[in-house]
């Protein structure tokens, strides 16, 4: 997308979040807003899509359009888009009688209901929604000016959805670097509002002239069947769905995102993939929905990121690759956290690890990480033991800024990533592309020695199967490079002296203590 079509759907996303504050005497959040928006939107990019001639036929049934909305007022509109939801979730009208049987609508509209008790704060969100130039945001793409306000919600709810929503800039990374081809199965079982999906379909379009030099057949896989997702909460599900077909993805009966639980039985039926991108929940299983209820995992565990581990490279086709984002405790919980690594490294291929900067996350503190791997090794795709034999680690989050609003995290800070990823394996080398760490103080290393230590400054090293075995105990858990604000043990003197150090500071401390109570004391007296 050019530079001004970025600018448009973000002066357009910027336009419809103002409105949030029109609504807020309805009592309506940010989240809230989001929700009502896109039951209103969708109706309204449909009929866009229908002006411009991009859809043969009206997808929403009679009574249930946007030109059934604009041109009433008062009470009568606001009881007709109740009705018109209604309508659109079950299909039917008031008496019963069957309007539509689209599966994807009832689901983008299951148990929809509106929050507005205004008629005239509805009249205000049509009439702003008319006021919009659909032309150029037709042109820029109605799903990258969705994507923006979901992305906006991300960035000011800082909770639910939004608060571990996945940096646009790492999804487009994690996706070029993986490399989907169209004819490729790819999934995602916690799709979230569909971001990896709809950037790998958006890589695979750029790949083959927005699909024009696939057959028939071959675009109506990627329409239909190319991508599935799951995802646990309805409301979510809402936003991908809607998200998917505004970029031309439909999938099956249900859609390309699937409402169900990945680690239940929704998970168990998924079909194998050749490519898995996700970035799945953080946290532990409590009961409930979310709860760890498949009985096909090898391994047991309250830990959803490790069960979600698990389905993935189980899911894998042979030879088939993914990049998965976890927390750092993934890395290094031990028990059945060991086992579950030892076994991913036997059955996969996990030749690279991205360690990914503090502040990235919505959720402050979280610190993460990519894992790449391949189903099987490099000699035997169908190989299912000892893939691994060496990974590779670049450390991004050593010595980087903090991230936030005044420091955004971009495309540049993963490029040097992306340039060493990108060479074969056996081209790899320690040393380049180290992004120009910071000195690091090492007392005893070559360094010191007038040695350009490379391996010491480098954020790109390498790391074979023993060694995460053996010195390890099979650890992922790997850094050398040295923070520059943390402070050097070796420099801080012995216990001793550390110790008669903080006896002086705490006799200084009492002496003016002493010298406060008697100066009270005397205050008192006079």
């Amino acid at each position: 997308m050019s530079t001004s079509s970025k600018s448009n759907n973000s002066d357009i996303v910027q336009k419809l979040w103002n409105l949030c504050d029109v609504l807020r005497d309805d009592g309506i959040n940010y989240s809230d807003y989001v929700t009502e928006l896109v039951l209103l939107l969708f109706i309204k990019m449909v009929h866009e899509n229908i002006e411009a001639d991009l859809i043969d036929k009206h997808t929403l049934p009679e009574g249930c359009r946007w030109s059934d909305l604009n041109e009433k007022d008062g009470l009568n509109l606001l009881d007709d888009y109740k009705r018109m939801l209604l309508t659109l979730s079950t299909g039917k009208d008031s008496v019963g009688n069957i309007l539509h049987a689209d599966p994807l609508i009832l689901a983008i509209y299951a148990d929809a209901q509106t929050r507005l008790r205004e008629p005239r704060h509805l009249k205000q969100l049509i009439k702003s929604l008319d006021s919009i130039d659909w032309f150029s945001a037709q042109k820029d793409g109605l799903g990258d000016l969705y994507e923006g306000l979901l992305e906006k919600n991300a960035n000011e709810t800082k909770s639910g959805a939004g608060q571990y929503f996945t940096p646009r800039a790492l999804i487009d990374s994690m996706v070029r670097v993986i490399n989907p081809q169209a004819g490729e199965v790819i999934q995602d079982p916690a799709a979230g509002t569909a971001g990896f999906l709809i950037a790998a379909d958006r890589y695979i379009k750029e790949q083959t002239d927005e699909l024009f030099d696939l057959t028939a057949k071959q675009k109506d896989f990627q329409k239909n069947h190319a991508f599935v997702g799951v995802e646990l909460v309805p409301s979510t599900r809402r936003l991908a769905l809607m998200n998917c077909l505004l970029h031309g993805m439909e999938g099956d009966d249900e859609g390309v995102v699937h409402l169900g639980n990945s680690l239940g039985e929704v998970g168990s039926a998924l079909p194998k993939a050749d490519i898995i991108l996700a970035n799945p929940p953080f946290g532990t299983s409590k009961g409930g929905d979310a709860s760890i209820t498949r009985k096909d995992l090898t391994y047991p565990t309250t830990n959803k990121q490790l069960a979600f581990l698990q389905h993935i490279y189980r899911n894998l086709k042979a030879g088939g690759r993914a990049a998965v984002v976890l927390p750092d405790n993934v890395l290094f919980e031990t028990g059945v956290g060991t086992s579950i690594r030892a076994d991913l490294m036997n059955k996969c291929n996990l030749h690279t690890i991205l360690r990914l900067p503090t502040g990235i996350f919505y959720a402050a503190g979280v610190k993460t990480n990519v894992l790449f791997f391949t189903k099987g090794s490099e000699k035997d795709i169908r190989q299912e033991e000892n893939c691994t034999t060496n990974t590779w680690v670049y450390d991004l989050r050593t010595n980087m800024p903090n991230f936030g609003k005044r420091t955004p995290f971009g495309d540049q800070h993963l490029t040097p990533f992306e340039a060493v990823y990108n060479l074969p394996l056996t081209e790899r080398k320690e040393g380049e592309w180290s992004f120009n760490a910071e000195e690091v103080e090492a007392e005893n290393s070559a360094v010191n020695q007038g040695v350009d230590d490379k391996l010491t400054r480098s954020r790109w090293r390498c790391f074979s199967r023993e060694y995460i075995r053996d010195s390890k105990g099979d650890s992922l858990d790997i850094s050398w490079l040295k923070d520059a604000n943390s402070v050097d043990a070796a420099t801080l003197g012995t216990p001793e002296e550390l110790a008669g150090e903080a006896m002086t500071e705490l006799k200084g401390a009492l002496e003016d203590l002493e010298a406060l109570v008697a100066s009270l004391a005397g205050g008192v007296k006079g």
